[in-house]
């Protein structure tokens, strides 16, 4: 017995952060978020339930793991299985068209597509919010790309906001590295909150950065918006490089300089980093050419891929 789906997901970038999570078992965030999903970034997988097969495949960008070398996507697949009761190992194919594990949420993507073609595969009609509680589990920002446009993550709940004509924006995303990051962002969290002095204060302060954040939001503030996301962006980051948590390069540093200047010229562009050394330019549509040109100027930056908020996860073919 088979049954498969062809899923395709986008990735998302948190314009208010979650960075720690809550104690327990669910993969739950310790801090609410609100992102926007990027059309432009695609993840599409294929997932075959086969009851021959003695354990799951998992095959990454033409690139064959073991359970060993990917601990975490085969107990997601572990956890599908006994979530549906399906009774059959997982045959599993997915392709990013952009870098991998290198900041640039594929596991967000990953695990939403991954998420919603074993649903599918295994003929369960489940809408979006239960497919996003399932792909938490995964990748706790896989939940929000199950869903287009704004999104927001509170707790075990990821909702839309916004749909993705809301806010004219346009999301440069200046690539500063192929290679994946050092410190995945798991581990980054957990010593973050285990060793940084400002930990407590992270805490305490994001859940207010994201208040105002998805305020400014529904009123199409873009400028608003961009101040906080830059801000919340800026606080994560300072919260985990207390801790020794360091994922940005000299290009990312002088990636945030050009946005600066960008400003400084008056140019409406503001910068959000996850955990990686690429930097998110939030622009206005109208304002996006001067942006490209300043950014393509940077020494190191190795391309700049332009996006837009964009569908949630599909099946192949548009179903949901």
């Amino acid at each position: 017995m088979t049954r498969e789906a062809v899923a395709i997901a986008h990735p998302n970038v948190a314009l208010s952060k979650y960075w720690g999570k809550r104690p327990g078992e669910g993969n739950v965030p310790a801090v609410p978020s609100l992102s926007v999903t990027l059309a432009g970034l695609t993840t599409r997988t294929r997932l075959r339930w086969d009851a021959a097969l003695p354990d799951h495949r998992f095959v990454l960008d033409g690139k064959a793991h073991e359970r060993a070398a990917a601990p975490k996507v085969f107990a997601f697949l572990d956890l599908m299985a006994r979530a549906q009761a399906v009774g059959a190992s997982a045959d599993v194919e997915s392709r990013n068209d952009f870098p991998t594990a290198s900041g640039l949420a594929s596991s967000a993507s990953g695990f939403a597509a991954l998420a919603l073609a074993g649903v599918r595969a295994n003929g369960c009609d489940w809408d979006a919010t239960r497919v996003a509680d399932l792909a938490r589990r995964g990748s706790a920002s896989a939940a929000r790309s199950l869903f287009g446009g704004f999104v927001e993550l509170d707790g075990e709940l990821a909702r839309p906001v916004a749909p993705a004509d809301h806010l004219p924006l346009v999301v440069l995303v200046c690539v500063t590295t192929e290679s994946p990051k050092a410190v995945a962002s798991s581990e980054g969290m957990v010593v973050t909150m285990e060793r940084s002095p400002y930990a407590k204060a992270w805490l305490e302060d994001a859940p207010r950065i994201h208040a105002r954040l998805r305020e400014a939001l529904i009123a199409r503030d873009f400028h608003r918006v961009g101040e906080l996301a830059e801000a919340s962006a800026l606080a994560m980051h300072a919260s985990a490089i207390a801790a020794g948590v360091v994922y940005w390069n000299g290009v990312t540093i002088d990636t945030l300089a050009a946005v600066r200047s960008l400003r400084a010229a008056g140019t409406a562009a503001y910068a959000t980093v996850d955990a990686g050394p690429h930097v998110k330019v939030l622009v206005p549509p109208g304002e996006t050419a001067v942006a490209l040109g300043a950014l393509r100027g940077v020494p190191g930056i190795v391309r700049v891929i332009e996006a837009r908020p964009g569908p949630g996860a599909a099946i192949e073919g548009g179903a949901r």
